[in-house]
């Protein structure tokens, strides 16, 4: 996923003053009230009429205020303005920063009575230190996507470890040799999510302090996992998104993806010609783990400036957590529901039309979501993930160390957060 623009300085606070700053207690009005919403995700008007016809004195009106790049300096602009929503979709890796920056607000008091409705590896990215902060909306564990047709035509097998996949990669360079078996993860997000099923945290809290672990052994295997095979040229070194890309998937010269739950559905656009003709599997383990990372995924935010924390938090409830409001957003916005409801009930929903021969496809998925590595992201994790990017793109210029790369983003991180005036061990 596109890496996104750092937002404004940090607030310079610990992580206690983080759980310190929870919620006023604020009660329900008397009244009826209307929400302002502040999302990217399309017609979450549509999800929101459904709940507003059943809910006149609780009205949601929806804004697309900005997209997942612009979100964040756009709230911090509204909330030192003191005209912030009430409610903002925020990305995982982004509420953190959020909070220091005081723009989200402490909800526990009001999340209590649902939490069950989400894993716990789930409920845990919208928790900073032990405040809940917002409600998970939909969420991205990490899938192997592939081109079936031509495994089958190349008599590849879809690989089940990592060291499989290196074999294969190599396999593919042999049987078809304009074609890779995937690419490479210069991207920081999925490097992270790599990193994750062997129990790497990037970011953790220790009482009142941060601890930092981007270069710990378990990144450091997944760096010399990857080096040797972009130095023999057995992964395609294109960075997704890009019109090279959109075109290697289309043509054939990339077989396959690691990515989110989300990938079929934003390979329609990427690759309309190959309809049919992928499928999706389970990702490469490293030593038999069943759990994934996560690449991707929302929650939704009440913001310090919204009068009606409680209300906000019963729509939340209902949008993000009942099999009502996950149906919804199923249907309405394309969302892959982060609720264990809304994913038990993605049975009956069309198949991606990339996968449209997995008729399955909502039953594996659905399956996948259960088991995903428990992360904590940090307040700065965009230093990280430009850190990472720039630092690993001229290790594979240069043919230097990856891991050296890895040094660069942990100082880089530990470096910003002794600055911005947080407590490091």
């Amino acid at each position: 996923m596109k890496n996104t623009l750092r937002a404004a300085t940090l607030a310079a606070v610990t992580v206690g003053a983080i759980v310190l700053s929870g919620c006023t207690g604020t009660p329900a009005s008397s009244g009826p009230v209307t929400l302002e919403y502040w999302t990217w995700a399309p017609n979450m008007q549509e999800v929101a009429d459904v709940w507003n016809a059943d809910n006149p004195d609780i009205q949601v009106k929806v804004v697309e205020a900005a997209g997942a790049d612009d979100m964040m300096p756009k709230l911090l602009a509204s909330t030192r303005a003191g005209e912030g929503p009430d409610l903002a979709q925020a990305e995982f890796q982004k509420l953190p920063n959020l909070v220091v920056s005081d723009v989200a607000t402490d909800i526990t008091e009001y999340t209590k009575d649902f939490t069950g409705d989400f894993t716990d590896a789930t409920w845990n990215l919208a928790t900073v230190g032990d405040a809940v902060y917002g409600v998970p909306q939909d969420t991205g564990p990490m899938i192997f996507v592939y081109r079936a047709d031509l495994f089958d035509e190349l008599g590849l097998d879809v690989p089940t470890t990592w060291d499989e996949y290196a074999t294969l990669a190599a396999k593919v360079k042999q049987v078809a040799p304009k074609s890779f078996l995937g690419g490479y993860p210069d991207d920081a997000s999925t490097f992270a999510a790599y990193s994750q099923p062997l129990g790497s945290q990037w970011w953790s809290t220790d009482g009142d302090s941060w601890s930092v672990g981007i270069d710990g052994p378990e990144s450091q295997r997944v760096a010399e996992f990857w080096q040797p095979l972009v130095e023999d040229g057995l992964v395609d070194t294109t960075h997704f998104f890009t019109p090279e890309w959109n075109t290697a998937m289309n043509d054939g010269t990339l077989l396959s993806w690691t990515a989110g739950i989300w990938a079929p559905g934003v390979m329609e656009s990427v690759a309309p010609d190959t309809a049919g003709k992928w499928k999706a599997a389970a990702m490469p383990s490293w030593d038999g783990e069943t759990q994934v990372g996560l690449m991707g995924g929302s929650s939704v935010i009440v913001t310090k400036t919204s009068e009606h924390p409680a209300e906000a938090a019963k729509f939340l409830q209902w949008m993000n957590g009942s099999e009502e409001g996950s149906a919804a957003l199923v249907e309405k916005a394309g969302l892959f529901p982060a609720s264990i409801a809304g994913q038990n009930g993605l049975e009956g929903q069309p198949v991606p039309s990339l996968v449209s021969e997995q008729t399955d496809f909502w039953t594996f998925a659905a399956g996948v979501a259960q088991d995903t590595a428990p992360i904590t992201w940090g307040p700065n994790v965009q230093v990280a993930f430009d850190a990472w990017g720039d630092a690993v793109k001229k290790a594979t210029a240069n043919k230097t160390s990856y891991l050296d790369a890895l040094t660069t983003a942990q100082d880089a991180v530990v470096a910003d957060l002794e600055k911005t005036g947080f407590t490091v061990k």
